[in-house]
């Protein structure tokens, strides 16, 4: 099944549960994430109420994708509900190897002009809302949909240009391993993220993970100086799908 489809406000009345619906995950205020990551966000985790987004980066395809799905993942795998939201591209495919119950993610590739409001509705009742960002969104509504995730208890990840955000992360640097000397195939990147916010996560934070299109979430071994394999280093995440 590759995730819940839903045209429009009116499809999503028998998708979200009501604000006053026992807390799916268990009334914990941090959604957890992968280990690589907890460094990047000032609550080693996603914060219920927050607003964490993900600068999609120049050019847009820059791994900002992945780092969503592997946003998603941790939390998706503990229970929780997660909806994208305006992404028509989304490979619920690689969603599902790297981890995401399809099961419990809703897909709204379009939402049209209602764009506020689909995303409004999915606050009310899912754990994560993923929305890409449109060309030109105003304070006022980037401010109402901030204020509606700290009251019902939703992590809000707008995928682009977001002012406000308690957290931004940001692929800022890559390289390609996998050539040879004229042969062979990209298999992975190792890019930096960097993080920057408000309050706790006013310090900005830099961290390498792999963004590979083939294989799992998994640990990197680095070799250890003088040769041989040491213990796996810190911060080296291998995330599956669209770059």
């Amino acid at each position: 099944m590759a995730g819940r489809m839903v045209v429009g406000s009116a499809a999503l009345a028998d998708l979200v549960r009501p604000a006053s619906a026992p807390d799916p995950a268990g009334g914990h205020r941090v959604l957890p994430v992968a280990p690589e990551l907890t460094g990047l966000l000032p609550n080693r985790g996603l914060r219920r109420g927050s607003t964490i987004a993900v600068s999609a980066g120049q050019p847009r395809r820059s791994g900002g994708t992945s780092l969503v799905l592997a946003l998603l993942a941790e939390a998706s795998r503990a229970g929780s509900w997660c909806a994208v939201v305006g992404v028509p591209t989304f490979g619920a495919g690689a969603a599902a190897e790297i981890g995401i119950a399809l099961d419990r993610l809703a897909l709204v590739p379009d939402p049209g002009p209602e764009w506020p409001t689909v995303v409004a509705a999915l606050i009310d009742g899912v754990d994560v809302v993923v929305t890409a960002v449109p060309q030109t969104v105003s304070a006022s509504v980037a401010n109402r949909l901030a204020a509606r995730a700290r009251q019902r208890g939703s992590v809000l990840v707008p995928y682009g240009r977001w002012d406000g955000a308690d957290v931004t992360l940001q692929v800022v640097r890559g390289v390609w391993e996998g050539l040879g000397s004229g042969r062979g195939r990209l298999r992975r990147r190792e890019v930096t993220v960097s993080a920057r916010g408000r309050g706790a996560a006013a310090r900005p934070k830099e961290i390498k993970v792999w963004l590979p299109g083939d294989g799992l979430t998994r640990v990197i071994p680095r070799p250890a100086t003088g040769g041989g394999v040491g213990r796996p280093r810190r911060g080296a995440l291998t995330v599956v799908g669209s770059a």
